[in-house]
């Protein structure tokens, strides 16, 4: 009794304590990730983008995220106007995601701002923040990985491995994604496309 007195007057909670808050916030943080995933199956935009808001995703009602959506960090994840993100999308924020206006994200895309130091005695966990640019287009099934820039109006192919930042209007395909082509400047369309019930 007397070493917990010592500790609270130092400032300090003892072991068990800073155990048990540490425990109970991850276990909220893993339900809470859970929860969305579980909203991610109901038949209703309007719905999905409540919670989807509610978790502290930046989603403006031009915008839609289809079925089976996925997020890590949603708080961090900021959607441009006029965007379409396909069903089946892993969208992680935990290092910062900023996704442009009029975006399309194909279907299964999934888009990561943090990953393992494979050089890490300790497999430290190593990150940075993801940008996709205006009108730019991410296919289906393509994978985006941290510190990229995917710049405006450019097009990443299905399946793409995008490791380096892709440049405005460029094309890329492949795993690791390379230039493929420039792409046409003259882009003014809006998306925010939302299937029925997907």
């Amino acid at each position: 009794m007397v070493v917990v007195v010592r500790d609270r007057v130092k400032g300090l909670a003892p072991p068990a304590l800073v155990g048990a808050v540490r425990w109970r916030r991850d276990m909220w943080q893993d339900l809470r990730l859970r929860l969305l995933a579980d909203v991610g199956h109901v038949p209703s935009h309007a719905v999905r983008g409540f919670f989807y808001r509610r978790a502290g995703l930046t989603l403006p009602p031009t915008s839609s995220i289809h079925w089976r959506a996925e997020f890590y960090a949603p708080e961090r994840i900021v959607v441009g106007e006029h965007c379409t993100i396909g069903d089946s999308a892993f969208l992680d924020g935990r290092s910062g995601l900023v996704i442009g206006d009029a975006v399309n994200l194909g279907s299964h895309v999934s888009v990561y701002t943090r990953q393992h130091d494979v050089d890490s005695p300790d497999f430290a966990e190593v990150g940075a923040p993801v940008e996709i640019g205006d009108h730019a287009w991410v296919a289906s099934h393509a994978i985006v990985l941290p510190g990229v820039t995917v710049g405006e109006g450019a097009v990443v192919a299905a399946g793409a491995v995008v490791t380096k930042d892709v440049p405005p209007f460029a094309m890329v395909a492949g795993n690791p994604a390379r230039f493929v082509r420039e792409r046409n400047r003259d882009l003014t369309y809006r998306l925010g496309y939302a299937k029925r019930f997907v």
